[in-house]
Order: C-alpha cells, then structure tokens, then sequence
C-alpha cells in the first residue's frame, strides 16, 4: 500500500507485458481435426513415466516429477532462467500429407506448444497462466515430403516454471513407435474431507498411476469432474452430511468407486454480514501529510475498515499492533478500542492490515505460519478487529500464507474477515503467489481489492496492453480475476482517494464509477467490453480515508453512494 513512498513498475517487467501480448496476437490458433480409426499419437514417452528420455530441454532446464502430474506418476517441469525459456522438444515421425492434431495438459507459469518443420504452416498455441491442468491444442498439416517434426513445450523469460504432461501428437501412424495404450486406472485410495464451510465441502485423495481425471460423486451421483487429486463441491446446505466416493478415469474407461466418506457443512454464519456491494478504506496509524484521523472520524460511506499497519516481530511470522498515539494527536489505546466498537455498532467491519510497502513479515514455513495465525488471533482479541488485510508487497509464499489464513480461520470461525491488496502484477497469472493464495483460501476469502495504480501498464485478460489511468485498465485487469476462479464477490478495485495518495494511477471517481458500471451491468466501458457482466462485484477500495478527507471526502461522496446503489 502506498505511503508516499513511490513503488514505480519495473521498466523491464512493463516490457515482458508488452512483449507477451505481442507474442500472443501473432501465435496461431486452430480447431481440433477429426481423427480416423487408424490415428494413434506419435509422441513418445508423452506421459514422461520414462524420465526425459525422448525429449531434449535448453539449458538443463527441464527435469521429471512426481507432483503435480495430470496422468500416471510423472510430468515435466521446467523452468525459465535468464535469456532461457525452457523450451523441451522431441522429433515425431509423422506422415507426409496428413492432419495431426498436438495436444499437451499443462500447469504454472506461461506455457507455450508449438510444432516446427511440419512443411507447410509451423502453428503454436500458450496459455498464460494456470492454477490447475489445462489442455491446449491446436492442428497442423504436413507437407508432401515432410516425414518428421519437431514438438515443443516452453515457458517465458523469468515467469515461474510450468507443467506438462501427457502429450499427444494424433494422427496417422508415423511409423516411429507410440506409447503402450493405457489401461482402465485403479480405484482412488485416501479420501478423506480436508474443509468445511456452511455450503460446500473439500475432499482430497491419492493420485492414481495412468489416471487422467477424476469423477467425485455425493450421494451416489456424479457432481463434477477435475484433473487433480482435490474438489470443492459447493451449493450445499448448511449443517447437512453428505456421502462422497471419486473414481480415476482415462482415454480407457473409469475406475470403480472408491470407498465413502462423509462430510458434514457447518451452520450458517451468525455474524453480521457485509453488505452486498461494499467500500473498503484504509485507516493510517500514522501522520504522513494527510488528514490526521481517530478511527471514529472515518466517514460512514466505508463498510471496511482497514487498519495500517500492523508490525512485524522479533519472531518469524508474528506480528503486533502499536498505536502511533504521539503522532495522531494523543489518541488513546482505550478510545481507540471504544471507536472499533462504536463503528461494528453501525455495521463497520475493523479489520488489522498486515505489510504495507516497507512491511517485512514473512511467512515461509508452518512454524512462522502459526506465529502469524497465533499473533493475528491475538490482536483480534485485544482490540475487537473483525479479521486481517494482507498487504504484502514484498512476496509472500502461497503454502504457507494459506496455512496461516485457514489456521486463522479455524480459530476465529466463519465471521472472519479476510481481504488482500495485492499490486497489478501479483495478479496477472494464477500462477503468481498472491493469486494463488486468494485462490486456495476461495471458500473463507471477503475480497482482493487490487490496487490499481504505481503499476505502469500491464496485460489485460484480452491479452492486450493497457496503460494505468483509464476505464480500460480497471476492467480489463480486473476480469483477469473474475475468469480466473474468484467470484465477483470477491473482487474490488483499488484506487487512490487523491492524487497524493500515490504516486501514479489516481483516476477521477466518475472513472472510478464508470468501471464499476461496465463489470457490474455492461455500461460505461470504454474500448474493452467484458464478455459478460458481474452484478455481484463486491466493491471498490481507496488507500487512504486519510487523504479522502484531505481532498474534502471527494473520493467516498462519489464512490460510497455508487458502490452501494449497484445491482
């Protein structure tokens, strides 16, 4: 979060964006073919069960495991370094004159399949980012003399690793071998109900050698259908059980059911809920210029309350709340603590922000993950905070961030608050940390209130570049996290109250306003027109009260009133 300590985007990152969206408007992208009996796939050891062994990756960069994998026990990973992509390839003996279809399931960073040498159009397909397994294919024709190709994965300079697996050059025989057909996979093992909310229930198991998917059942009917080894299924009632049994499945038919589980829904929150649509603000627990504010001055149009910022310890992970009483003008821990309770009493949510631009917490494995859970309990106690913001703008681990936030979660119940505030270029692909977290954390997350500003440009979900400053840019990042697994419930859009609130990307509220309109009913867009609407967005966010109220509360007057007259 801003503090008028200016967080400038990378120069170098701005022009990956640029590149990457170029990259994209020039691949190729064509529909499946329609396979013969006689088509089989030509791809060897596309599963990579046999190591690397048919494949070459630049600069050692790809290697084998065992986690993720989409079927059998291993997939490929393989990691950008420096000026190196990570590209892995294999050459495919194929048939001149023929229609082939490529094929891969991939997960992570950027993963781009291509195939060259084919003697007539070279074609290739990429995703940019992936949370879960997703497949990409595309089709290529072979010329009149060409007998082989070369395949390939690879990923983007400096983006994370990604994932591939299984494969599939199909089409006529090449003549040079394929991989043994696969069998009927076995039964799953290790079911077991790994979370509960009031209306869905988490199930986990153990992968399963050769399987491709798997088929979860509750109450003995098929409800959905994943390619890894967990699943969420939601619309349920609240303290309700159910029975649960998975099945592995691939290319040769679905396994028998496994044993039954059975998974009971909490009771329906008793906590006072937040409104449909809703403002968040943050509060300074310090003087920088801006309006000097107690907590009870805060104006009423602001449902969240975010409190900034609580300070890291001397213990990893753990954190601590120090009223700045000198430089707020004497304010008191006791009236402070009276103000939250005066604000919950008018329907307020208070809640503790954690990081900020020089926040240094660090949660990196599960001893500084029960610090964090145990410290933030803490302070929820102390001070009556209704949850936490986090708002860390140096990095944070998705593991144990998530172990800290469903730590947390298990000891506060299911009227705690969560948001998050991370920059624009934590949420450009699901592969990225904070996304991640949000993601994982789905069924206990309030909101991720992004902030839209000291970004520069970045990629938008149309795979176009958008510059800060425009309705184009609110809309067009945030539908990158309405398409990319958080509901509209969940996102807001970060925004300055003022132009000294941060150091680029202030916007006028009617800018502000007109976004909201375009993700919410359709209206007001600008040149990116979602391709739906979102009338459950929850809201928008503004960094600061404080300086709301030193520009005459301009940003909550117009942005407050329009957020909750929404749909």
């Amino acid at each position: 979060m801003f503090t008028n300590r200016s967080r400038g985007f990378p120069g170098r990152a701005a022009r990956l964006c640029a590149a990457l969206a170029a990259s994209a408007l020039s691949l190729t992208f064509l529909g499946a073919g329609q396979a013969s009996a006689a088509d089989v796939n030509n791809a060897r050891n596309a599963g990579f069960e046999s190591g690397l062994t048919n494949w070459t990756c630049t600069a050692n960069s790809g290697t084998t495991v065992t986690s993720p994998v989409h079927g059998g026990a291993s997939a490929l990973k393989a990691t950008p370094a420096g000026q190196d992509n990570a590209r892995c390839s294999q050459s495919v003996a194929v048939k001149p004159n023929s229609t082939y279809t490529l094929s891969a399931w991939v997960q992570g960073g950027y993963t781009y399949l291509g195939v060259t040498g084919t003697g007539t159009t070279d074609v290739s397909t990429w995703t940019p980012d992936s949370a879960g397994w997703k497949q990409l294919s595309t089709t290529f024709t072979t010329g009149g003399s060409t007998s082989s190709v070369t395949v390939y994965t690879h990923g983007w300079y400096g983006q994370a690793a990604y994932f591939a697996d299984d494969i599939s050059v199909f089409g006529p025989d090449g003549g040079g071998g394929t991989d043994p057909a696969p069998t009927v996979p076995g039964v799953p093992g290790g079911l077991s109900v790994s979370g509960r909310t009031s209306s869905s229930i988490s199930l986990a198991w153990n992968t399963v050698s050769g399987a491709t998917g798997y088929n979860v059942y509750r109450n003995g009917t098929k409800v959905t259908a994943v390619g890894g080894t967990s699943a969420t299924v939601t619309g349920l009632a609240a303290s309700t059980s159910y029975s649960f049994q998975v099945t592995a499945t691939n290319a040769a038919g679905e396994s028998g059911k496994s044993a039954t589980v059975t998974g009971t829904t909490t009771a329906t929150p008793t906590g006072p809920s937040l409104p449909k649509h809703a403002v968040t603000g943050y509060w300074q627990n310090f003087n920088n210029g801006a309006a000097v504010q107690k907590l009870a001055d805060v104006q009423s149009q602001y449902d969240i309350i975010a409190v900034a910022f609580a300070d890291a310890t001397g213990t990893p992970g753990a954190v601590t709340f120090n009223l700045d009483s000198a430089g707020l003008g004497g304010y008191t821990v006791d009236q402070f603590k009276a103000d939250i309770r005066a604000k919950q009493a008018a329907g307020k949510k208070v809640i503790v922000s954690v990081g900020g631009e020089r926040g240094t917490v660090a949660v990196n494995d599960s001893a500084s993950a029960a610090n964090f859970a145990n410290s933030v309990y803490a302070l929820m106690q102390e001070y009556g905070f209704d949850g936490v913001d986090i708002d860390l703008e140096n990095g944070l681990n998705a593991t144990y961030m998530t172990q800290a936030l469903r730590s947390l979660s298990a000891k506060a119940g299911s009227s705690l608050i969560i948001t998050m505030a991370p920059q624009t270029i934590d949420m450009q692909s699901t592969s990225n940390a904070y996304f991640q977290t949000a993601l994982n954390i789905k069924d206990i997350l309030t909101v991720v209130n992004m902030q839209y500003y000291n970004s520069g440009s970045m990629l938008g979900c149309d795979g176009k570049v958008y510059s800060q400053g425009s309705v184009d840019f609110l809309t067009a990042l945030a539908c990158i996290q309405l398409e990319g697994g958080l509901a509209p419930s969940q996102v807001g859009l970060g925004l300055p109250a003022s132009t000294r609130g941060a150091g680029s990307g202030y916007v006028s509220p009617a800018i502000v306003n007109n976004a909201l309109d375009c993700l919410a009913k359709g209206t007001n867009c600008g040149t990116f027109k979602p391709s739906r609407t979102y009338p459950d967005l929850r809201g928008a966010m503004t960094w600061s009260t404080n300086w709301d109220a030193t520009a005459g509360n301009a940003w909550s007057n117009a942005v407050g009133p329009h957020v909750h007259a929404l749909p």
